[in-house]
């Protein structure tokens, strides 16, 4: 699938296979989901557009780059809280945003109880953050949400991704590439990621 972009390292690896440990405590899995987010961004970004200028250095004149695009990072809420640090880290120029979706099992829909972007949305670039994409519920939802605003591209970061949550969500929103560090072998009957890693969410907001 085209629009997948499988970032494989082995430092995210090494990292992964903490996350996967069930025995891995809060504070840790929030301090590598951090650390991974970074990672994920810097592959995300690779294309931004920049600006060429001139600046004086100690010594003499440089020709450098600077960025000039302005993103906004949109979390989902809550597991994508837990990336938004990290990935603000390292591109501290960007805004973020905030969606609350969740998908209720009586329903069978997913329900949005919080939706925030900035006022100056549109045409802006966006970094969609969940660790996790599943059944991909929840994802379409959210594009669906900020293709209202007229943002400009989405990239969704994730930590896991499942073959089946790649295709619902490109069925859908081809246009959506996707950066992720391992498709797994598939989901449960409940919808969790096999192997993965368990609830994203628990894991990082519930001390062990």
């Amino acid at each position: 699938m085209s629009n997948f972009k499988l970032v494989d390292h082995p430092v995210l690896r090494h990292k992964l296979s903490f996350l996967r440990d069930k025995n891995t405590g809060s504070a840790e899995f929030r301090s590598i989901i951090k650390e991974m987010s970074r990672l994920l961004a810097y592959e995300a970004t690779k294309e931004m557009k920049v600006t060429s200028m001139t600046v004086e250095t100690p010594l003499a004149t440089a020709n450098v780059d600077r960025i000039l695009e302005n993103p906004i990072i949109v979390s989902i809420m809550r597991a994508g809280n837990g990336m938004l640090d990290g990935l603000l880290s390292l591109l501290p120029f960007a805004s973020a945003g905030h969606i609350g979706i969740y998908r209720d099992k009586f329903i069978k829909n997913t329900v949005e109880y919080y939706f925030k972007l900035p006022d100056d949305a549109k045409g802006r670039p966006i970094l969609l953050a969940d660790p996790l994409l599943a059944t991909a519920d929840t994802a379409i939802a959210c594009v669906d949400r900020l293709k209202q605003y007229e943002v400009g591209p989405i990239k969704m970061l994730c930590i896991l991704v499942s073959p089946e949550g790649l295709e619902r969500l490109h069925h859908f929103h081809p246009d959506v590439e996707v950066y992720g560090v391992s498709k797994e072998e598939g989901l449960t009957a409940d919808g969790y990621l096999l192997p993965g890693l368990g609830d994203a969410g628990n894991r990082l907001y519930h001390s062990n």
